[in-house]
């Protein structure tokens, strides 16, 4: 079994081999797979990489947890721990991270080193709730917005002010004053960076939840481009 995280950062030619050539082992009956894990454009990707890649694989989609297995994410390995969480509180975490693994791990540990006695409560979440922000943005967030140039950048914090959700081309062009064509090359290089995916066809989404809400509070709105 072959393990590949981020697979959609092969270049075109490496995807293209890599299902070429499982291709072959299953037409060979070998003993040999592939699981690849990535953001959500991996279907589109490995389809225009090769035609048959969509009856050769099967694309779980591995997304938020629901609100009954997010609150058990957080409250099981407390409660083992002999720490608890009010009702309350549990609702408002799960509510924060929309369900999100890596921001309930966030949560759950920012909670737990701050947190003075147990139950945890409402109020604990409140109070836990900048420290955790501070965290995200620098080791998940910043990361990501690290990626960028100045012009991918204005286009992000652009998409961030229309909020959370899918959004037109023609949307986000409008908030920096310009047409779709003219960023068209610069919303295609942030679909290959991995920050934005499209869900359908003419939108555009961020690949992970709350990028906008990182990019509202730690970068202004550029100004709008005056016509020429």
């Amino acid at each position: 079994m072959f393990l590949v995280d981020e697979i959609q950062f092969l270049a075109v030619a490496e995807f293209e081999a890599l299902i070429a050539a499982l291709h072959k082992t299953v037409q060979r009956s070998l003993p040999i797979t592939l699981v690849g894990a990535g953001l959500p454009q991996i279907p589109r990707l490995a389809g225009e990489a090769k035609s048959y890649a969509e009856r050769l694989f099967t694309f779980p989609e591995l997304g938020r947890l629901d609100e009954l297995s997010a609150g058990q994410a957080i409250a099981g390995p407390a409660h083992h721990l002999g720490v608890d969480f009010h009702p309350d509180a549990l609702r408002l975490v799960v509510a924060k991270t929309e369900g999100y693994p890596f921001f309930l791990q966030e949560f759950g540990r920012v909670l737990w080193n701050h947190t003075p006695a147990s139950p945890i409560t409402a109020a604990d979440v409140h109070a836990a709730q900048p420290a955790v922000e501070h965290e995200l943005d620098a080791r998940f967030f910043r990361v990501r917005a690290g990626r960028t140039t100045d012009l991918e950048l204005r286009y992000l914090r652009a998409m961030a002010e229309l909020g959370p959700g899918s959004h037109r081309a023609s949307a986000v062009a409008q908030v920096l004053g310009r047409t779709a064509d003219q960023l068209g090359q610069i919303r295609t290089r942030l679909i290959d960076r991995g920050l934005l995916y499209t869900p359908s066809y003419g939108l555009a989404a961020f690949t992970v939840p709350q990028f906008d809400r990182y990019m509202r509070r730690t970068h202004p709105l550029p100004p709008v481009a005056r016509p020429t």
